[in-house]
């Protein structure tokens, strides 16, 4: 958790950051508040199920509103006209059984969904089953997605990034935050691109309020410092993050019903170990997590119960 991989690209008066929100957690801890509740509770706990007219509860036990006659998705639009509502064609993949990968809104003109939330800052998580959907063929999905001023997904080939690992089947899941003002809606646009016969999908989409200042610099804050630079870095509201890698360092995978009340999910380790150097994991299941600088909703306890270090920190040499 001591390493920190940062990527920035600039916009027309706004930046977009990409983060590694995972390796974040530490550096960020220190600008926590003390003695915050836990779990956390979201103001703004929205799931919608693309593409479906009924509510549908998921394996973790949320349920999922349909977007079909949603005010979430006014029809009053004219470009929201011309989406379908349609059903995935069944593969070999047991996401095909599960919400919010059953159906889909798709389109070859751009569509916009509304939200009208409080101000704060939220969490956006998109999702997305790139199968075959009637005549659209799946390679031909090919789109950009905006939320507000910010470009989260630029020319985003969803069957590409599925195929990349070698199983076609795959879902994706895209999660970002960005910071809403006062008496300002969340508008997000998914467009096609102009290539010949590209068109536009979402399985699901995830608002939810996130804990101010969770991965956000605090206004009265000097930020926190870069190993080797003399400037101190700071994340302010006019930034777009996008969580890239959430891993638990020598524990188990973290479920969404595990969390402390953001859904966030923790992978597995061993698939990012590039080599598997003389170490140990420690792991004390047992041990009482004292929370005195952070809040309790940081993180779930199990992330802060494993983690893997040097075999030299623990013999006498």
């Amino acid at each position: 958790m001591g390493n920190t991989n940062l990527c920035t690209a600039v916009l027309p008066c706004l930046t977009f950051t990409t983060l590694y929100l995972a390796f974040l957690l530490l550096h960020l801890s220190n600008t926590f508040a003390i003695n915050s509740p836990s779990p956390y509770k979201p103001v703004d706990n929205i799931i919608l199920n693309c593409g479906s007219s009924d509510n549908l509860t998921a394996l973790d036990g949320r349920t999922w509103t349909g977007d079909v006659n949603s005010k979430f998705f006014p029809q009053e639009l004219s470009q929201n006209q011309a989406s379908l509502a349609t059903n995935s064609l069944k593969q070999s993949s047991s996401a095909f059984s599960q919400v919010p990968y059953t159906t889909a809104r798709l389109s070859v003109s751009p569509f916009t969904y509304i939200f009208p939330i409080t101000s704060g800052q939220k969490l956006i998580r998109l999702y997305f089953y790139p199968a075959w959907y009637g005549n659209f063929d799946r390679s031909k999905a090919l789109f950009s997605v905006k939320a507000g001023p910010f470009t989260l997904l630029r020319d985003f080939n969803a069957s590409l990034t599925a195929d990349a690992d070698g199983d076609p089947n795959d879902t994706i899941s895209r999660e970002f935050c960005v910071n809403m003002e006062e008496d300002e809606r969340l508008n997000l646009t998914f467009t096609p691109s102009d290539s010949e016969s590209s068109f536009a999908f979402i399985n699901g989409i995830e608002i939810l309020s996130m804990a101010t200042n969770l991965y956000y610099t605090p206004s009265d804050s000097q930020g926190f410092p870069f190993i080797g630079q003399e400037n101190w870095y700071s994340i302010g509201n006019v930034t777009a993050l996008e969580m890239v890698y959430r891993i638990n360092v020598g524990g188990a995978f973290i479920s969404t019903a595990e969390d402390t009340g953001m859904f966030r999910s923790w992978s597995t380790y061993e698939n990012y170990l590039t080599e598997d150097i003389s170490s140990v994991l420690p792991v004390n299941t047992t041990i009482e997590v004292q929370f005195t600088k952070i809040p309790a909703y940081t993180a779930p306890q199990a992330v802060y119960r494993s983690a893997r270090s040097m075999e030299s920190c623990y013999t006498n040499k």
